[in-house]
């Protein structure tokens, strides 16, 4: 069956039980499993204003090291879990991208024949406002994804 599951994760509550359900699959599989967690791109909130530059990129720094400290703290957490689990799991980050692209270049990048993730199940003003990255692996993806709620 599956072989490689690639877990997408963004350290919520709800991602932690994609993770747990992907580690699980896994366990019960014999599987590889590779966590992927994004980190969104940069938003330049005042390149508009020519005396803000230093200031912005000492905000873009700042902002780089947060992120990176959080994708840690999803991959420290994600390791512990596979350790409970019993399933050898490999971890990648990937900063300042769309999260639906990075899932789909690392699920490619990796070998993954199953992208696990987990979704909201916003419906309409919702989802239109807060966008879908599980709907876009779903549409623009050829491998399965498992969806947990």
């Amino acid at each position: 069956m599956y072989r490689h599951i690639l877990i997408a994760s963004d350290g919520s509550e709800l991602a932690g039980k994609g993770l747990d359900a992907g580690l699980a699959l896994a366990a019960a599989l014999g599987a590889r499993a590779t966590l992927v967690t994004v980190s969104d791109p940069w938003q330049a909130m005042m390149a508009a204003e020519p005396s803000a530059v230093a200031l912005g990129a000492e905000v873009r720094e700042e902002q780089r090291r947060e992120h990176r400290a959080q994708a840690q703290a999803v991959i420290d957490d994600a390791h512990a879990r596979a350790a409970r689990a019993g399933v050898a799991l490999d971890a990648i980050y990937v900063p300042e991208r769309l999260p639906d692209e990075a899932i789909l270049e690392t699920a490619d990048g990796c070998g993954a024949d199953l992208i696990v993730m987990a979704s909201h199940g916003r419906r309409g003003l919702q989802k239109l406002l807060l966008g879908s990255q599980t709907q876009s692996v779903l549409t623009r993806g050829r491998l399965p994804v498992l969806v947990v709620r």
